[in-house]
């Protein structure tokens, strides 16, 4: 039986899957000789999935993510120390 309180975060498998996924989708951009960042941010500003490749499944993998989000992810990560 176990003593302690156990503190757990419930969306740890989601943050870990969006981090897979966008890790994914950039060196899959990257491979193809375009520039990730611009093409990640064109993706989130328009929700058009011509600026993500096909190359390794990224466009497929990137339309898994709630748009709204991964902007919220990214800024707690920018904020954060």
């Amino acid at each position: 039986m176990l003593d302690g309180t156990r503190k757990f975060k419930i969306h740890d498998d989601a943050d870990l899957e969006m981090k897979q996924i966008m890790t994914a989708v950039y060196d899959a951009l990257r491979e193809k000789g375009y520039n990730p960042i611009n093409q990640i941010v064109g993706y989130i500003l328009s929700e058009d999935p011509t600026y993500i490749t096909n190359h390794n499944n990224a466009r497929t993998l990137i339309r898994k993510l709630d748009r709204d989000e991964l902007l919220q992810e990214l800024v707690r990560n920018y904020l954060s120390d």
